[in-house]
């Protein structure tokens, strides 16, 4: 049996990156992001965000992978970032003797979306950590030019709304 575990998210942290070094020298930043579920209010007919509140850890792997140096250097809480990883189980029995457990996500690419604070405009930075070649992007991304860290920019265009879009329960 074939199994899957991938997560694509866009939000916003909802605190900034906590960093911590390992004893063998390796590092993690852990922080916390939201993201947003449409649904339907049926007093009112309108559509909220219903937020969802999730933990990250973004590591440093290998002798290229940088994930939580970016994340230390770049993002502060409110950066839109766009999010690609998998999900962990951590458990753990807490002082009194209480099991507990989270799923948390754990970044395996991600990319800037807010603009640059250098003032030379907006865009996508993907991260410098190599990952597999992937397949050209869709039509609606535009490409830009590649950014100081060797990535490239991209910039995203929402899909238009589709017919019925509003009679969806969720």
């Amino acid at each position: 049996m074939a199994n899957l575990n991938k997560v694509m998210l866009i939000g916003r942290l909802t605190r900034d990156p906590e960093v911590r070094m390992f004893s063998g020298g390796g590092k993690v930043a852990k922080f916390g992001f939201a993201v947003n579920n449409r649904k339907k209010n049926q007093q009112t007919g309108q559509f909220e965000d219903d937020p969802v509140f999730l933990d990250v850890d973004a590591f440093n792997r290998g002798e290229t992978g940088r994930h939580a140096d970016l994340v230390e250097q770049s993002l502060r809480k409110g950066s839109q970032v766009f999010i690609e990883g998998h999900l962990k189980l951590e458990q753990w029995t807490t002082q009194d003797g209480q099991k507990r457990s989270k799923i948390s996500v754990v970044v395996d690419n991600f990319q800037f979306l807010d603009p640059r604070g250098d003032g030379q405009g907006g865009g996508a930075t993907r991260s410098s950590y190599p990952t597999r070649q992937s397949a050209p992007p869709p039509s609606d991304f535009d490409s830009g030019p590649p950014d100081e860290m060797g990535g490239d920019t991209r910039q995203m265009e929402p899909p238009p709304p589709g017919p019925g879009d509003e009679a969806i329960p969720f």
